[in-house]
């Protein structure tokens, strides 16, 4: 384990590597907790350093706080052998499991050291400092979280396999408005690129 923080209260640590297989006192409420401390620093983080408008920081916060990128920093920590887990539990420590034992070590430093602590943890950890060169092709989080910012609807893929040839089709819908359609060689490059052409009919100036 490499986290660069001693704990004062050791209990604070433990539970935040317990996970509900093994005991009641574990690190689901550390969670929810530092599910809301990530957000905040993290865009507070971006809305200093930057001057991008809503959707981009809104885009660019998502990426930062994914699970994907959590998995990223729990590997880069080395906590999967800190983990408690029940004997119930089997298999490799999903991502899940590794996004939420990094937001409950989060909430851990904040209730043993308080909020300034905490956001060094994130901005070292996460490395918030390379905001500027993130490449984020995964538009269909991106579009997801651009509409989820600026309207209140319905949003849908449909999704069919070409009849004359190996490719998809895909059509996205807000509601029932069809606003976009990609094509692609898999299901998910079908969708990734309506969503891709649909972010920029929508938002312009992203």
């Amino acid at each position: 384990m490499k986290l660069g923080y001693n704990f004062k209260n050791k209990e604070l640590l433990n539970r935040a590597l317990t996970h509900s297989s093994k005991s009641a006192d574990n690190y689901e409420r550390l969670v929810f907790l530092g599910d809301g401390i990530l957000d905040f620093v993290v865009g507070e983080y971006l809305f200093k350093q930057s001057d991008m408008d809503e959707g981009k920081l809104t885009v660019l916060r998502s990426h930062f706080v994914s699970e994907v990128n959590l998995c990223k920093v729990f590997d880069k920590l080395q906590l999967e052998k800190d983990v408690v887990l029940g004997k119930s539990y089997q298999g490799a420590i999903s991502k899940a499991i590794k996004g939420d034992v990094v937001e409950a070590i989060i909430a851990g430093i904040y209730l043993d050291s308080g909020l300034e602590r905490a956001k060094e943890f994130i901005v070292k950890n996460l490395e918030l400092k390379t905001y500027k060169s993130v490449v984020d092709d995964n538009y269909k989080s991106k579009l997801q979280e651009l509409i989820q910012s600026s309207f209140k609807c319905k949003m849908q893929y449909v999704t069919e396999k070409d009849e004359n040839s190996e490719n998809f089709t895909s059509k996205f819908f807000m509601d029932e408005d069809e606003i976009s359609t990609g094509i692609g060689q898999s299901k998910l490059e079908a969708e990734q690129n309506a969503a891709h052409i649909a972010i920029t009919k929508l938002f312009k100036s992203y």
